[in-house]
């Protein structure tokens, strides 16, 4: 009792996902440059997840396509980051990356790689303008969520910083 069903345990791996203001293939480039530094064996994937987007008042589930990278070999092996982007309601996009963190990677591997992944964004990933804001809606709770779950891994949000920005 308590095994799994292949007979052999599958590690732990957590699971964060994450509003952003950056876009699925920005998401995915930084992590492939990440990846190619540290000599890891990578993997892409393509997949499709369920959204939903208003209509009016009506919400209506659509396939939203899903670019993503999993680590094979290397010392984050199992990790993984999925990212995708989609209209909520008439105009505007809203982007997300997910992170499937294994439990032998977590700590101060996991932060270490957060912190030289969210430097290689192009721009902040916690932070849209008013217009976008605007377009997309400006209430939206994912704009709350994104700075909260960044500062829950141990990010300071005040103060990010640009690898391209320091060169120039």
């Amino acid at each position: 009792m308590g095994e799994s069903l292949e007979g052999v345990p599958r590690p732990m791996e957590r699971r964060l996902e994450i509003p952003v203001s950056i876009t699925p293939t920005d998401a995915i480039r930084a992590m492939r440059v990440i990846g190619e530094s540290r000599g890891w064996r990578m993997h892409r994937i393509e997949e499709t997840t369920m959204v939903h987007r208003w209509a009016i008042i009506v919400p209506l589930a659509k396939r939203a396509r899903v670019l993503g990278l999993v680590v094979d070999e290397g010392e984050g092996e199992g990790l993984s980051l999925r990212s995708w982007s989609y209209v909520p309601g008439s105009a505007g996009r809203m982007s997300f990356v997910s992170f499937n963190v294994p439990e032998l990677f977590d700590g101060l591997a996991w932060e270490s790689f957060l912190r030289e992944w969210l430097s290689l964004q192009p721009r902040c990933p916690w932070k849209w303008g008013f217009w976008e804001r605007s377009i997309i809606g400006y209430l939206l709770p994912e704009f709350r969520r994104s700075r909260r779950q960044f500062v829950r891994e141990g990010i300071d949000i005040k103060h990010w910083k640009n690898v391209e920005a320091e060169s120039e």
